[in-house]
């Protein structure tokens, strides 16, 4: 499985020192995958609770395996519809773009609380990694939903048409990582839905041609730190 907190390791302490959790407070972390973010939040809200919830079984499988606080849950639920108790904020690393129907979903989110810490993308123009990646294979990512609050002129219609405040959007550059060395992140890149996607639709010449250029593409990027990729960013919040 891609290890999603790996890649978005660079705004890790960025993103927990945005939510300024504090002691008790009850906090609902959305599409909290594997649950980082979540037990980051239960260290910080102790004794209070913090509820993870996620649509994906396979990630809360791997988020209760790692999880040994006992003031943390998680529930398998759509924020869309699911009747969330009342908590004192919403957060969110990457996990509020993609609601079918994001005016419900923030409809639902606003009933469980006033104050929201959200970090999602910027456009996919920002973003190198969404370009850079499937350029070397020869295409382009045709999921568009990453991106889907980037700009903040709609969010900011979004989020208070929802009954939010009006919400602030500071910006945020980190590095995605991808692995310690190219096999590494070539390997971890084709994990991902879209790369497998672009490659099935190539032709075996095609694909070995792709695949080589994904490689010298990933190459290119190789730092001392890792293989590593420009992405862009906004911390989103409301009081």
């Amino acid at each position: 499985m891609f290890d999603y907190d790996a890649e978005l390791r660079g705004y890790r302490e960025a993103f927990r020192t945005a939510c300024g959790i504090r002691p008790g407070d009850r906090v609902l972390d959305v599409g909290c995958g594997a649950g980082q973010t979540t037990r980051d939040a239960g260290r910080d809200a102790a004794p209070g609770a913090v509820l993870g919830v996620d649509v994906a079984e396979r990630m809360l499988e791997h988020a209760r395996a790692n999880t040994s606080d006992d003031n943390v849950r998680y529930v398998l639920a759509d924020a869309t519809t699911y009747d969330f108790e009342p908590v004192d904020v919403v957060i969110s690393r990457f996990g509020v773009m993609f609601f079918d129907d994001p005016a419900r979903a923030f409809r639902n989110l606003r009933r469980a609380a006033r104050r929201v810490v959200f970090l999602v993308w910027q456009p996919r123009a920002e973003n190198e990694w969404a370009r850079a990646i499937p350029e070397a294979i020869g295409g382009s990512f045709r999921d568009d939903s990453p991106f889907s609050l980037g700009d903040p002129d709609t969010t900011r219609r979004l989020m208070t048409d929802a009954g939010f405040t009006e919400p602030t959007f500071t910006a945020l550059r980190e590095p995605l990582y991808y692995g310690p060395d190219v096999e590494s992140a070539y390997e971890n890149v084709l994990q991902l839905r879209e790369p497998q996607t672009l490659l099935a639709g190539l032709d075996p010449a095609d694909g070995d041609r792709a695949r080589a250029a994904l490689r010298e593409t990933l190459k290119a990027h190789q730092t001392a730190d890792g293989v590593q990729f420009g992405s862009a960013a906004w911390i989103i919040r409301t009081e």
